[in-house]
């Protein structure tokens, strides 16, 4: 790239972002973080994960936009999948809150490129977030940066720069119904 185009990043949390945001830097990427949070229980949960990405903006040197902790409106969206299995429907409208958001926050910037953090774990399924964000992207004007962090070890690597980082890594999604498992 010889000039830097602007890129909104979701984070989905600072350890899936550890290996993400330092690629885009090196690519040229002129990147904002995005963080959605409201999925995420409880709140002293939500708490510490925050906490954690302030640590990675602070290494990173990125700004992020921040959305408003709002619980209530994240479990109003997902009533009635409260029973589907982790990988299900409920993931997959949670997904797509934060993704819809995230698009809107691009727009608001009036930035062109938006990607996320969320294909790197190995617990996602890559393909429907990619669907999704391409869906969403087009249909909010923006362009979908298509990438699968998990490859080349990126998952392994984002554990390793979690540690040098010092940051908490979660052992559960996030929503309060994916604690169970």
């Amino acid at each position: 790239m010889n000039e830097k185009k602007n890129l909104l990043l979701h984070i989905c949390c600072a350890p899936d972002a550890s290996v993400p945001v330092p690629e885009l830097l090196a690519e040229g990427w002129n990147v904002i973080g995005f963080f959605y949070g409201s999925n995420i229980h409880p709140l002293d949960e939500y708490q510490k994960r925050l906490e954690a990405l302030k640590i990675l903006i602070q290494n990173t040197k990125i700004e992020c936009e921040i959305l408003n902790y709002s619980p209530e409106e994240w479990l109003k969206e997902v009533r009635e999948l409260e029973n589907e299995p982790e990988g299900g429907r409920r993931c997959e409208k949670c997904f797509a809150l934060q993704l819809k958001a995230g698009a809107c926050v691009a727009k608001k910037l009036g930035f062109e490129n938006f990607c996320t953090t969320l294909t790197i774990s190995p617990h996602k399924n890559v393909n429907l977030i990619n669907a999704l964000g391409t869906e969403i992207s087009k249909s909010n004007g923006l362009i979908w940066e298509n990438r699968i962090w998990r490859k080349n070890n990126g998952f392994l690597r984002s554990v390793r720069a979690s540690k040098e980082m010092g940051l908490y890594r979660q052992n559960y999604c996030g929503c309060c119904f994916s604690i169970r498992n």
